[in-house]
């Protein structure tokens, strides 16, 4: 099986790699062409422009920062519509808001291709190990002919239904996984202001009805201070206010992912943006902000 990969950041790049491991022919672009270097390495082909991707390949993903970026790589010269046709299928794993998937959708079966949202729920290590949970909706014929290459990024995929669904399950998904991220982030502050050890409070917490794998893995690090970015904060701040739109339009009042919000905002702009969303951390226990 052959398929077109745009996008290599932290994400594409794992689960392109992972692509190429399990024997598919794998064809790449990414902005900056010098990452594809490493997938080449490892048997990947380079197109020179998503559209000579989609030329190429009978199925093409793309795994892009952002809405922007998911409309450029569509609608820009050189983009995804100059070659997209009857036959060809485009799979969208960034994770948008519906009104840009359902934009993108448009453009797509218009020109005769079939289209399927599939965002994804995990960071940099389950991409890595295939770990992944795909939250796909659109055309379901396509689904299931990705259903090979979702098997090999991730552990489980959904079928949501019509375009938009896909979306907004993994913005209330990001939504709750930004504002637990929060209130862990000031416990972590209470226990440590009130004379506690932070370590203990992981180990209490592990034990007990709110364990969850995000406390565990982050915990250390927030401890340490130290942020390597498995998913940037700069992304988990654009799925919040994605979210928060998503409130809007339903009338839906959510004063903690706003408040949730406020805080990525706030530590973006101490320059965290490119660090791991747990980074937030750094804005609650910075002292001056109390």
């Amino acid at each position: 099986m052959e398929v077109g990969f745009l996008g290599l950041g932290i994400m594409g790049k794992a689960m392109s790699m992972n692509l190429l491991k399990a024997g598919f022919k794998v064809t790449v672009w990414n902005r900056t062409l010098s990452k594809c270097e490493e997938l080449v390495e490892h048997g990947a082909s380079i197109g020179e422009t998503p559209a000579a991707v989609i030329k190429k390949c009978k199925y093409t993903i793309a795994m892009l920062s952002d809405p922007a970026a998911a409309l450029s790589v569509v609608f820009d010269k050189g983009g995804v519509l100059e070659e997209i046709c009857s036959g060809k299928g485009y799979v969208d794993m960034s994770t948008v808001d519906a009104t840009t998937s359902s934009q993108i959708n448009e453009a797509i079966t218009k020109k005769g291709g079939y289209f399927l949202e599939a965002p994804v729920s995990g960071s940099k290590k389950p991409a890595e190990d295939g770990q992944l949970v795909i939250l796909a909706a659109g055309d379901k014929t396509l689904y299931e002919e990705a259903i090979p290459a979702f098997d090999v990024m991730g552990k489980k995929a959904f079928y949501l239904g019509e375009v938009g669904n896909g979306a907004k399950m993994k913005l209330v998904v990001n939504m709750i996984m930004g504002s637990m991220m929060n209130a862990f982030s000031e416990g972590l502050v209470l226990a440590d202001r009130s004379g506690l050890n932070q370590q203990t409070l992981l180990d209490v917490l592990d034990l007990g009805a709110i364990s969850n794998p995000m406390f565990r893995l982050k915990g250390p690090t927030m401890i340490e201070g130290n942020y390597p970015p498995a998913f940037p904060l700069k992304h988990q701040q654009k799925d919040m206010r994605l979210a928060l739109a998503l409130g809007d339009e339903n009338a839906v009042s959510m004063p903690v992912a706003a408040a949730s919000n406020e805080a990525f905002k706030t530590a973006r702009s101490l320059g965290h943006g490119d660090s791991d969303f747990s980074a937030v951390h750094e804005r609650t226990r910075d002292r001056r902000r109390f």
